[in-house]
């Protein structure tokens, strides 16, 4: 049992390195050759962990392998548009000023229900709203809506926001979080003159996240 637990440590371990020598990516952006890379990952690492009599060491090596050419093809797309271009394809243009191109569709082996799907994930149900509409190499859908259906924004309202910088989370679970101060301008005499005036113990807050303006959100525990 001892053996089998060290083994599954061991697998582990190299899993996770090896995801994150090939970087941060979530499933569904992952390139042709990284989903592929990963289902292998996962065969292999399976094998070992199954059959105690397979060598641990072929296991360790193989993924270490299937890791290092991911992190060369990777390398090799950025300084190849040819190669890139063979590996991942191309971004299609699916829809243009609201009219679908059912020619690229059939290059994509894609239905006009899933086209639609697509538009819908992105809060699209208008097909007639969109400009374009690009099927991108990692099997997402990029979306242009038509100039009157876009969101108003500051930049066409000719306005200037307040930049309030990045909401912090300064209090998790009664624990103040000192290292995210500086991202928003907290100090810890801030901090306590805010929970006296909420007439509250560090005990009883949940979360608490703070901006550079100075605007404070408190969760408290129920």
């Amino acid at each position: 049992m001892a053996a089998v637990l060290i083994r599954v440590m061991i697998v582990y371990v190299v899993i996770i390195f090896s995801m994150r020598l090939m970087g941060k990516r979530q499933v569904g952006e992952l390139q042709t050759t990284e989903f592929v890379i990963t289902i292998l990952l996962s065969e292999i690492a399976a094998i070992p962990i199954q059959d105690k009599e397979y060598p641990l060491l072929e296991a360790v090596c193989a993924v270490l392998l299937l890791s290092s050419f991911e992190v060369f093809s990777s390398a090799l797309s950025i300084k190849s548009s040819r190669f890139r271009k063979v590996v991942q394809g191309n971004s299609l243009i699916v829809i243009r000023n609201g009219q679908v191109d059912l020619e690229q569709l059939k290059k994509l082996r894609i239905s006009l229900e899933d086209l639609l799907e697509g538009l819908r994930c992105k809060d699209v149900f208008d097909i007639t709203n969109v400009q374009y509409a690009i099927f991108e190499t990692n099997g997402e859908i990029s979306v242009m809506l038509k100039p009157e259906s876009r969101t108003v924004t500051a930049e066409l309202l000719n306005i200037q926001p307040p930049d309030n910088g990045l909401p912090c989370t300064v209090i998790y679970d009664g624990d103040i979080l000192y290292t995210e101060f500086g991202e928003c301008n907290m100090t810890e005499e801030k901090l306590r003159q805010a929970m006296n005036n909420k007439g509250l113990a560090l005990s009883n807050i949940m979360l608490m996240i703070a901006d550079k303006s100075g605007v404070i959100s408190i969760i408290t525990r129920k």
